[in-house]
């Protein structure tokens, strides 16, 4: 069985396949100090829940974004279940060349959903992702990284604006019927959903003149479901799209190394 596990600022997706098939994913709260113990335990228990056991995974695969836990899912990988795990960066052969200035500061789960995005929906593309950040990414019609935008994500920005107005409160993260509120709670709900979609639109809009008209938006993220339909330039919402990536750079890798 592979192991994927892209680890987020806020959320960390996990994913088992068994063979080309995505058997289990799961999404948990991103905790900075879980010991590779811990990560073991947790992940123990997941498979139980169908009969299966963490010593059968041969291969793992890691994109993160949090040093911490790269090192602590490495020493598990390592102590625990004795293989070398693939860890994502910017010198891992993602398929997908890089045209950042410096391809050191691209983020790992940013490559994989590239490679992703490319495999499933061809070029060019860009690949919206909701999550502690709401970042988009620009895929050209060659297949190269071309670069991309960094927004704070809703939580983020629904967080700050509590904080910074007294008299707010927070409320749940979920679009009202109409845009305009006709209460506190309505007009803060629509402030920041409508306007998360209205921002990505916008993006996506300036993105496309420089790529092409032609270019397909792909969204996905831990965020992407409460936004995602209003958002009318986006073409495909699809939520495995990073543990689909992992299993693309995994294969790939693995074939190179013989």
């Amino acid at each position: 069985m592979l192991l994927g596990i892209d680890v987020g600022n806020t959320q960390t997706v996990i994913g088992i396949f068994e063979g080309e098939n995505l058997q289990h994913h799961w999404r948990i709260a991103t905790e900075r100090e879980r010991t590779a113990d811990e990560i073991a335990l947790t992940l123990t228990g997941f498979l139980n829940l169908y009969g299966e056991k963490l010593d059968q995974v041969d291969g793992m695969i890691i994109s993160s974004v949090v040093p911490e836990m790269t090192s602590a899912l490495a020493h598990m990988a390592r102590d625990i279940l004795k293989i070398e795990p693939l860890v994502v960066d910017s010198d891992t052969d993602t398929g997908v060349p890089v045209l950042y200035d410096d391809p050191r500061q691209v983020g790992a789960d940013r490559l994989v959903n590239a490679a992703a995005a490319i495999n499933k929906y061809g070029t060019p593309c860009v690949v919206v992702d909701f999550g502690t950040a709401t970042t988009l990414d620009a895929i050209t019609r060659s297949g190269e990284y071309l670069g991309g935008t960094i927004s704070p994500g809703i939580e983020i920005s629904s967080h700050a604006l509590f904080r910074a107005a007294a008299r707010l409160s927070r409320v749940e993260l979920i679009a009202p019927d109409k845009p305009i509120g006709r209460n506190t709670i309505e007009s803060i709900q629509s402030g920041i959903i409508n306007g998360a979609a209205g921002q990505v639109d916008r993006l996506v809009e300036l993105f496309k003149q420089e790529l092409g008209e032609d270019s397909r938006v792909v969204a996905t993220g831990g965020l992407a479901e409460i936004v995602v339909d209003r958002c009318r330039t986006i073409d495909e919402w699809d939520p495995l799209l990073t543990l689909e990536g992992l299993k693309l750079i995994y294969e790939r890798n693995r074939k190179e190394r013989g």
